[in-house]
């Protein structure tokens, strides 16, 4: 037997190249340790009822898959050696026995029951290397969490953002954008935003952690990624100020900040850098309340529909400071209807409209969404 052991470990590099390497060492132990144990087990095997791997067995070649995963190699590699190993048997085999004299069942039966034998090799090898590949991918969202979790604490006066940045491969950007997503809306999202991105679960969101520099590419696969989750993107901050994009972003959801448009599949994130006005004004709810019934009592005596179309006609108009043409482009209408409604609202609220300070609130209680 010792000289099928010799024979597959000399082999090997030649029939499989990625294993083109001196059988010494960790590695060349744990494939001699193998190759010996599969040819006793299996010598051992016949007219038995015992399973094909021991226990210790398949603890061997569940490693030996494992040890495939730390080396950056398929494994594919690993399941063509033990096919050379098979083969090599049975020629040995055939050698000792004259296959001549044997009936073609009992050859036939003994081919099988050495390539069955090879099977169970390989599938033990395979749980092995599905088990590392799991941990590994666990260990590395766990490093990768924790990471968050110090960006976000402000973790900088160390080194230590550097170091856990490094352990993982991540290179710590310049620029950051802290993005907010609800977790019905987070299937597949890491697969969308791609490795640069680092994702924590945090209470009943999770948190994107995303380098930014501003450029129009980026931001439009961020867009893509992003997209239909109703996603809230913080401000882009220094890395090191990366609770503070958190901050607006959950600022913002927390104050009902959304999309423009309406949502759906197709729903673009709300970016907070395009809504800081929005925001403030928002901050204090009850406030804002109270200064949208004092200003808008123009309106209580008209029915909803035009309640809510003179509303829009005049958020347009003080956005664009009377300007018929933008106005009639942003509501799609005709510059003469903008004319009839501005005299509408003229008719309304009176000389209260040519008060810059009451424009101003107007404008405020109108963009905080009071209609």
């Amino acid at each position: 037997m010792a000289e099928i052991v010799e024979a597959i470990i000399a082999g090997i590099p030649l029939d499989v190249p990625v294993y083109a390497m001196p059988m010494e060492g960790r590695f060349g132990q744990g494939v001699r340790r193998g190759v010996q144990i599969a040819l006793n087990r299996f010598l051992d095997l016949p007219g038995t009822r015992l399973p094909a791997l021991s226990d210790d067995g398949k603890w061997v070649y569940e490693g030996l898959g494992r040890g495939e995963v730390r080396s950056g190699r398929s494994l594919e590699s690993l399941l063509a050696a033990y096919r050379y190993g098979a083969r090599v048997t049975f020629r040995a085999i055939s050698r000792t026995v004259d296959v001549s004299q044997m009936a073609p069942d009992v050859l036939l039966a003994l081919g099988e029951s050495l390539f069955a034998y090879i099977d169970e090799l390989s599938a033990a090898s395979a749980q092995g290397y599905a088990h590392e590949q799991s941990e590994r991918a666990g260990e590395q969202q766990r490093l990768r969490g924790g990471l968050v979790e110090m960006l976000l604490r402000g973790d900088s006066s160390d080194g230590a953002v550097s170091r856990a940045a490094a352990a993982i491969g991540w290179t710590l950007p310049d620029t950051i954008v802290v993005a907010v997503v609800p977790f019905p809306r987070v299937d597949g999202l890491r697969a969308a935003l791609g490795a640069e991105a680092l994702v924590s679960e945090r209470g009943t969101d999770v948190v994107v952690v995303l380098p930014f520099a501003g450029r129009p590419a980026q931001r439009s696969a961020i867009e893509r990624a992003l997209s239909g989750r109703r996603a809230i993107i913080g401000s882009t901050r220094p890395w090191q100020e990366a609770s503070e994009s958190l901050q607006l972003a959950a600022s913002a959801a927390g104050r009902g900040l959304s999309s423009p448009v309406e949502s759906g599949p197709g729903a673009p994130p709300v970016w907070v850098d395009e809504h800081l006005a929005e925001l403030v004004v928002r901050a204090e709810p009850l406030a804002t309340d109270d200064l949208a019934r004092k200003l808008l009592t123009p309106f209580d005596s008209l029915r909803p529909a035009v309640r809510e179309r003179l509303a829009e006609t005049l958020l347009s108009w003080l956005r664009h400071q009377g300007a018929r043409a933008p106005i009639a482009e942003e509501l799609f209408v005709h510059p003469q209807t903008v004319g009839y409604r501005v005299g509408q609202l003229r008719d309304l609220f009176g000389a209260a409209l040519d008060d810059p300070e009451t424009r101003f609130e107007l404008e405020l209680v109108l963009r905080a969404g009071h209609r």
